[in-house]
């Protein structure tokens, strides 16, 4: 589930969680449309719902970050 949780992660372009609690290896194949124009294909979502049983709902996690709050230059000894 790691591997595809990154790539999904990397297909939308914002942070995906694995909550399925399924562990091991799986192998599958994903066919969804990449882009709007493919009207051949399904959307992610709907092709992880339809192809294999999986949907993405919407949650808060928390996530860390890091805050620079300042920047200044080094002190010359």
């Amino acid at each position: 589930m790691a591997s595809l949780v990154r790539a999904i992660s990397g297909q939308l372009d914002r942070p995906v969680f694995d909550d399925t609690g399924l562990s091991g290896a799986y192998d599958f194949t994903l066919k969804w449309a990449v882009d709007e124009s493919d009207l051949t294909r399904p959307s992610l979502f709907a092709a992880l719902q339809d192809q294999l049983g999986l949907r993405l709902d919407s949650k808060k996690w928390p996530v860390d970050v890091i805050v620079i709050d300042r920047v200044e230059k080094p002190s010359q000894n």
